[in-house]
This record gives C-alpha cells, structure tokens and sequence, in this order.
C-alpha cells in the first residue's frame, strides 16, 4: 500500500479553509500575561465592527462575552456544541473555538488563549481558527508562549500581521513567607485567610473538602471545578464577584480567561496530576493561573502565595523562567475525508482501526503543521466499532468526537445508550428527573454533576441526530433545575474530611 505522505501537505491543509483564502486576512497578535487588556482591547474593535465572532476557550466565556455586547447594544448569538441562542438580526457571534464557522465571512474575529494550541486534546481547534476563520481583522489574544510558530504560519499564507506586546497593568508580588511557614498544618491556615483569596486546588474532592472547611471557619466561600456545569461555574463566579463569597475555592480552570476580582492567589500545592501521573506546574500554568490576582481596577496590587516555605521556590522561578513552548508545529486534527479514504484502503468499516493507521502510519510533509494525537478519539473508536459495528463512518466519527469521560463510568454508560438508540434508529427520551431534585440534602452532588454531565451529551447529540434525540429544546428546563440543585449543595456539603496534601503527610507521618 503506498504510502499517504504525497497526500499530507500544508498547502491541502491550507486551501481547505477557502473562505478564509479568499479575503486578504490581516492579524491582530495582542500577546502578554494576564490581567494587561489583551482581549479588553479586542473586544472594542469586535463591538465597533459591523460583524464578527469571539471564539472561546470555554463555553462560559462565549456566554460572558455574548452578554457583554449584548448589554452594550450589540446583538449576539452564542453558538456552542449544546445550544444555539440566536438573536433576531444579530451580525457578531460568541462561540467555542470548536463551532468555528469556516464558512461566515466577518469582518472581526477574536482567537482567545492563543497558548491552547499546547493542549494535546483540543490544540487543534486553535490552529483551525488561526488558519480558516474567515475574517478580514483577526485578533490574535494569549500569552507569548506559542508566538513563532503562528507567525511562520502566517507569513507562510502571504497575511499580515502586527504584533502588540502588553504589560501587566498592576504588579504580581510572590509573598516572602508562605501562609504556613516551613510546616503546612490548619492551624497555620486559618488566621492567614483573607477576603478576596482565591486557593486554588487540584481536584474535585479538595475544591469540597477546602470550600466545607472555610465555611465552618466563618468565611462565605464560592467553589469552581471542572466537573460544575458552566451555568453552574457562572453562578458562583458571580457570588464571589458580586461580595456574597469572602473566598474562592477553584481549580485551575480559572486560569483560562474568567475575569474574577482576586486579591490573592494561594496555591493548596504546587503538584498536579496529569492523567498520567502527578508532576510540578509548568511556567505556563502558574503564570496564567497566578495572574488572576491583582484584578485592575479593583486591587492596586495582585498577590501569590503557598502553604509550605518550600514550595515559594518553585513558584518563584516558573513566574521568573521563560515560558516560551517547545511547540514548533501547529496540531491538526484528522479531517473526515481522510476517514474515508483511508478506510476504502484498508476495506474496513471499523473507524479505531482507521484512526490507529492514521496515527500511526500517515506522515504529515510539512515544517507548519504535525499531526495531534488521536489517543483520546481511538478510545472511544473502540468502543463506537463493539457497540455499534455497523453504523455509518460519518455517525461513527460524530460519537468518536462526543465530549465525554470514559473514565467515568455512569457517563460511559448513558454514552453507549445514545450510542445504541442511534444504530437502532429508536427515540431517546431525556433522562427523567430524580426523586432527589427537589431535596435540600447535598449527598447527590456527585449524581448531580453526572446528570448534568449526561444531560450536556445529550444536547450536543440533538443538533447531529435530531430525529432521535428529540427534546432537545427541553433540555435547558431540565439542566436548570438541575444547577439549581447544585448550586444550593455546594453551601451545605461537608467536604472529605482532609485534603490530598493531608492524607498524604499522615501516610507518610505513619511510615516512620
């Protein structure tokens, strides 16, 4: 079989955003740490054009931005892959960077967090808007990590660009002393909590356990985590915003854009696990993530701290070192046309075995562009080829991109039952709604977060199979109630007792 190099270039890649070939593109790269008014300055020239989109890294960015301009008198859609909010006469768009149009010519588009283009999952999103967005002023918004490689890519289009480095328009200051000293104990910790923090944790169980035990201290507390619904996320961005939350208890995810009035960032470790195993935070992390503090306008001054004395030498240096990437080819995404060739090749209909071929035998020629990883996709391959072996290419590749954890088995499972009701052509009704619903207990936060989980899956599925996942427009009721159950647990819940940091000191304390 010859090989498919001949077939993989960047100039195909290119040329298939031909909207975006067709117009002379001219770039706006606004580049510098947060809280200096990269996206701010943006924004304004979004909100003066006649037309244009904000393409976000989270769907509750395109939500605060689609607000934002409406309140200013622009109208605005918000198209993410679980709702279409459509305004009558509305010319500006606030999407997630996926829903990217390639074919609705604008003339303003924004590409937030540039420096996404690191993630191995979703890179490839970034450079298809950096590539194919087809507007004639694209504004370019993030850190400098990621800076050369999107300036080759350019330059090798034959578009302009201007690059505007900005500053930081208040100081960052690493505190001398860490909140507990050369020791981490509770004790230590609680005088040292101050109105206006933000701690930042590195999972669920220690975002709870944090968020129960400052609220037994006296503080008011909001709580942001990965596994909140965005609705859900906004609603306790706004509590901490609006003065109701003395603290924030968040992971990471605050890092990516939220614009939260953060005096102080405190980090609960300096570790983090990967999916793999657990390793120190990069330069890129702990800058965007300890950049939130010092929010212009409402502090002079941001503020970073630890727990352990330590740990201030860690973090000192990554808010010190160079935090350029090692990324010196932009990540793409396999196209569905390849799907099909390939899979006419090979004379099989089982899409994991035409993504593993892909990954592992395509060679992409190219010095722009490298082939991202399809571990991710070729998991759920396996698993869309077992359960549904006759289904099309085209409704194999839908549910190989469906945005779900295989690691979380009640989602695994509702994800196979959609799965089954598309190749057996049979309606699926939306989950009912719990007995619990209605209860003012939390212990169904966890079966809360899943349902809420579920009830996303099945709004993205109801745009590409409308004809089986039919009450799609009834989702938001449900999803709300469900938010609302949420939001009234995460007030009462009583956490797990001690944190990841904790439980490992007294496993260790005990070995000796």
């Amino acid at each position: 079989m010859k090989s498919n190099a001949a077939d993989l270039n960047e100039t195909s890649y290119i040329n298939s955003f031909s909207h975006a070939r067709s117009i002379k593109r001219h770039h706006h790269f606004y580049l510098g740490p947060t809280n200096s008014g990269k996206t701010h300055q943006a924004l304004i020239a979004l909100q003066n054009a006649q037309s244009g989109v904000y393409l976000a890294p989270l769907r509750l960015l395109a939500m605060e931005i689609r607000d934002r301009l409406v309140a200013s008198g622009v109208p605005c859609n918000l198209i993410t892959g679980e709702e279409r909010v459509l305004m009558e006469g509305a010319r500006h768009t606030a999407s997630t960077i996926e829903m990217m149009n390639p074919s609705s010519l604008v003339d303003v588009a924004i590409i937030d967090e540039i420096q996404m283009l690191q993630d191995p999952d979703r890179g490839s999103a970034w450079t298809a808007a950096l590539v194919g967005v087809p507007a004639t002023q694209v504004f370019v918004c993030g850190s400098t990590a990621v800076t050369a490689p999107c300036i080759a890519t350019v330059e090798s289009m034959g578009e302009t660009h201007e690059i505007t480095y900005l500053v930081r328009k208040t100081p960052l200051v690493l505190e001398e002393v860490s909140l507990c000293g050369n020791h981490y104990s509770r004790q230590k910790l609680k005088p040292k909590l101050q109105k206006g923090d933000a701690i930042i944790a590195f999972s669920r169980k220690d975002v709870l356990t944090l968020s129960a035990r400052f609220r037994q201290w006296g503080f008011t507390v909001a709580s942001i985590y990965g596994a909140l619904s965005p609705e859900v996320r906004r609603t306790e961005s706004e509590r901490f915003c609006s003065g109701k939350a003395d603290i924030l208890v968040a992971t990471d995810a605050i890092g990516m854009g939220l614009n939260l009035p953060i005096r102080r960032v405190i980090f609960s470790n300096i570790h983090k696990f990967d999916g793999v195993a657990s390793r120190y935070l990069n330069s890129t992390e702990i800058r965007q993530i300890a950049g939130r503090a010092g929010r212009f306008g409402i502090y002079d001054t941001g503020y970073v701290n630890v727990l352990e004395n330590d740990e201030l030498i860690h973090v000192e240096h990554m808010l010190s070192t160079d935090d350029t990437s090692d990324l010196t080819k932009l990540p793409i995404n396999i196209a569905f046309n390849q799907i099909g060739e390939i899979a006419q090749k090979l004379h099989t209909k089982k899409i994991a075995e035409v993504l593993s071929y892909h990954q592992q035998r395509t060679r992409f020629d190219s010095e722009l562009f490298a082939q991202s990883s399809l571990n991710t996709q070729i998991a759920q391959a396996i698993l869309v080829d077992n359960y549904a072996p006759t289904m099309s290419l085209k409704d194999k590749y839908i549910f190989v991109c469906a945005p779900i954890s295989l690691n979380l088995a009640f989602e695994k499972d509702y994800y196979l039952l959609c799965l089954q009701s598309v190749a057996q052509s049979q309606i699926r009704h939306l989950p009912s709604p719990p007995n619990w619903l209605e209860s003012a207990s939390p212990k169904h936060l966890e079966a809360a977060e899943l349902l809420s989980h579920n009830l996303s899956l099945y709004a993205w599925l109801s745009f590409k199979f409308p004809a089986i996942f039919v009450e799609g427009n009834a989702t938001t009721t449900l999803r709300q109630r469900v938010s609302h159950y949420i939001t009234q647990a995460l007030l009462t819940q009583a956490g797990y007792g001690d944190t990841a940091r904790e439980a490992d000191y007294l496993t260790t304390k005990r070995n000796y």
